[in-house]
């Protein structure tokens, strides 16, 4: 159990699949109980272990997560966000990652962006920035490599 405990606090109670609060006291045994995902993207990944709820690590099985985006956000054709953070991650530099109706949307969109990179991918560096353009505006990610 102390294996669990140490990459939950790490990952602050928070399932890096869904982004929603883990609950201590559930048991492991528990749908939305706790679980420890040791396979993450892939294997390069620098954080080997994440936590996840039990159901969410069970849905994923073996293959690439899916990171879904709110309903609550207003974008067109959104960037696979799990692609997105490896090329950062590997390559830095700046990613185009949605496209939003509103400068508040895009706002909007852009600020969930860099809180959610700073649980999937954490130490990773990540800025938003919104550009307009062709009657839309544009959400770009990036990362500054020193």
């Amino acid at each position: 159990m102390s294996a669990l405990d140490d990459v939950a606090m790490r990952d602050g109670w928070r399932c890096w699949v869904c982004d929603e609060p883990v609950d201590a006291d559930m048991s492991v045994n528990d749908p939305r109980g706790p679980s420890v995902d040791s396979r993450t993207a892939d294997r390069r990944a620098k954080v080997a272990e994440r936590l996840a709820h039990r159901a969410c690590n069970s849905r994923k099985g073996a293959v690439k997560v899916v990171i879904a985006w709110p309903d609550r956000l207003h974008v067109v054709e959104p960037a696979p966000l799990i692609a997105v953070a490896e090329r950062l991650e590997r390559k830095g530099g700046r990613e185009l990652v949605a496209r939003c109706p509103s400068r508040k949307d895009a706002q909007e969109t852009a600020d969930w962006l860099v809180d959610r990179f700073s649980r999937l991918v954490p130490g990773l560096p990540v800025t938003a920035s919104v550009d307009a353009g062709g009657g839309q505006f544009l959400v770009a990610l990036a990362v500054v490599r020193r």
